[in-house]
């Protein structure tokens, strides 16, 4: 008892549909997949435009806001000395004056980084922030008063919201006042633009979700069609194949019955005859030898000698005729100019027989297959055609093997059903099918009459050179 039993063993029918259904999903997941991709990176790129163009409008408000301020301020600054603390003092407490909106607020450091204007955090003012880092790690007051030396500049940083106390990303503009040493700017929180981004975001994932489950549902409603077309398929062919399985067990039945009674008609008729007669020539002579009669004994068992040796030569034609032994000893090209020479001796035809060496290479299925189309043929030419020439060509090339058998005679009828229960061709075209080979009959009649049959076995059926069993026959030609 096996120890492992897999718990899905698919039959013939289930692995089919399996075989159909597996390169329909995994199209369809390849897709999908690019399809999602595709969606979320243009989707991507969209996103990152649109939060460009936000942070774009709140620098240019930014701009505005700190060009607003100077020239709010830029009559006390503009006169005023770089000692005047009187000047200094009335410019803080206007700027100190500039809020807007929740958590809008101008701010101004000097270049030491002590902290001289925060109205919406006071507990800044007159504390020296110089190296101070937002959670990240980014520096703050130091890079605004290195932008502010510059002249003026852009930062961002995360900082806390006066209106919420939780840290949030800023993005802030600083101008330097040179004269005074003072970095002075304002900021404004992007929340608001990280959320929009966010909410184009989710959007996005949902749009692909959906496209996901429209593609879901398209193939599993796909998968059902294949997989009950493919069942209706296989049921169909099936019941076809269960039938040209049945006719092709009756066929062989009936080719063996055939088989036996042609056997058992040749040792009747033949052989037996033969012998019978052997044994009455034997009888005859012995009857005389007993008599005396020497002189008349000898010539009966003369006679039963010579029958003797024709039914020799009669098994031993049968037996060829069965399995020719010099297909397995020598190999095809001599087997077939056997059967060549037995043809032209039998029928009268002038049969030449030529082809050309390929080391007997062919597997034994070929060999086989090939000795018996060319005995159907030949047999189809003996009764039907009233040839009097015959040519067989055996040749090896790139592309496999090739035996080409021609004839003079009267050709096909123009009505002949190759295909339909014809004996010698059926039986020919169905051992090269058996064979994956192809098989090309030409036929014409009239003054130019004749019939051309041409098969062809792939190159599968050629052995490899150090399989070879023996050599074949050499390039030559034969006349018989």
């Amino acid at each position: 008892m096996a120890l492992f039993r897999p718990p899905f063993r698919p039959n013939y029918a289930q692995k089919l549909s399996i075989l159909a259904t597996l390169p329909l999903v995994v199209a369809v997941a390849a897709i999908a997949l690019l399809v999602a991709f595709e969606s979320r990176s243009s989707a991507e790129r969209e996103i990152q435009a649109l939060q460009q163009q936000l942070l774009a409008a709140k620098k240019a408000e930014l701009r505005n806001y700190v060009t607003q301020a100077r020239n709010g301020f830029s009559f006390i600054y503009g006169r005023a000395s770089p000692d005047d603390n009187e000047a200094k003092e009335q410019v803080a407490q206007i700027l100190s004056s500039m809020i807007y909106g929740t958590d809008g607020f101008f701010f101004v450091y000097d270049y030491d980084g002590t902290n001289l204007v925060s109205p919406r955090q006071t507990e800044f003012i007159t504390r020296n922030w110089s190296g101070l880092k937002d959670s990240q790690g980014t520096p703050v007051v130091d890079e605004f008063i290195r932008l502010a030396r510059q002249g003026a500049g852009w930062h961002s940083f995360m900082w806390q919201k006066p209106s919420t106390g939780e840290e949030a990303r800023m993005v802030a503009y600083v101008v330097g006042l040179q004269d005074w040493q003072w970095a002075v700017g304002t900021g404004v929180f992007i929340d608001d633009v990280l959320a929009s981004v966010a909410v184009a975001r989710a959007e996005v994932e949902a749009r692909v979700q959906r496209t996901f489950l429209y593609i879901g549902v398209i193939t599993l409603a796909a998968l059902i069609v294949v997989f009950a077309s493919g069942m209706v398929l296989n049921i169909r062919e099936r019941r076809l194949a269960d039938a040209k399985l049945k006719e092709l067990t009756q066929r062989v039945f009936d080719a063996q019955e055939e088989e036996r009674g042609r056997v058992a008609r040749e040792l009747h008729d033949g052989i037996s005859q033969i012998l019978v007669g052997v044994r009455y020539a034997l009888d005859n002579a012995s009857r005389r030898l007993k008599r005396g009669e020497l002189d008349r004994g000898l010539p009966p068992l003369d006679k039963g000698i010579d029958d003797l040796a024709n039914a020799i030569t009669e098994v031993r034609r049968i037996s060829r005729d069965l399995r020719p032994r010099v297909l397995d000893d020598l190999g095809l090209g001599p087997a077939l100019k056997a059967l060549t020479d037995d043809f032209s001796t039998r029928t009268g035809i002038h049969s030449e027989f030529s082809t050309v060496v390929f080391r007997n290479r062919l597997d034994p299925e070929a060999k086989i297959a090939l000795y018996r189309i060319a005995q159907e043929a030949l047999m189809n030419i003996e009764r039907h055609s009233d040839a009097s020439e015959m040519t067989m060509d055996l040749r090896g090339h790139a592309k496999g093997v090739t035996m080409r058998i021609t004839d003079n005679g009267r050709g096909l009828p123009l009505d002949q059903d190759r295909t339909g229960p014809g004996i010698g061709l059926r039986n020919i075209q169905e051992r090269i099918e058996q064979l994956d080979g192809t098989l090309r009959i030409l036929s014409s009649r009239g003054t130019q009459s004749g019939t051309m049959i041409e098969a062809t076995l792939p190159l599968s059926h050629l052995l490899a050179p150090g399989e070879s069993l023996g050599a074949d026959l050499g390039s030559k030609s034969v006349e018989s």
